[in-house]
């Protein structure tokens, strides 16, 4: 299973934002098995890394990305998905539509985000954390 990471998912890990870190980085450490793998987009490691930044420092916002590549893929923000998310009327939110995009050209199956509603338009299916955990982890 694909799953594509939202940038407020990022920075709920990097930055040990509760309640939803426990449930993020548990999601993420499902990385280590085959099953799945997680993807993100450059536009929403920008949007970690400035959040990352305030709480830290630079150097300490950077060294977490590089840890955090270890475990997640970049979906490309190809041209083909800008000229989509600009096509597409039902977007409002150009960032939510490079993402979502994003997300659709690399495969994902899944979008894991706690702002359901910024993906009001997508067809990919869209669960926040406690979502994920309920259909996927707890069996």
């Amino acid at each position: 299973m694909k799953v594509f990471l939202d940038a407020n998912i990022l920075v709920a890990i990097l930055n040990k934002k509760y309640p939803i870190f426990s449930l993020a980085a548990r999601i993420l450490s499902l990385a280590d098995q085959p099953k799945y793998t997680f993807y993100t987009s450059p536009v929403c490691l920008a949007i970690s890394f400035y959040f990352a930044e305030k709480k830290t420092s630079s150097s300490i916002a950077k060294n977490k990305i590089k840890i955090l590549l270890e475990h997640i893929q970049i979906a490309e923000n190809l041209n083909s998905a800008i000229l989509k998310t600009l096509n597409n009327k039902k977007v409002h939110d150009f960032e939510d539509g490079l993402e979502y995009y994003a997300a659709e050209e690399a495969g994902c199956n899944c979008i894991l985000t706690e702002n359901l509603k910024d993906f009001y338009f997508a067809d990919l299916e869209v669960l926040d954390c406690k979502g994920f955990a309920e259909k996927y982890l707890i069996k």
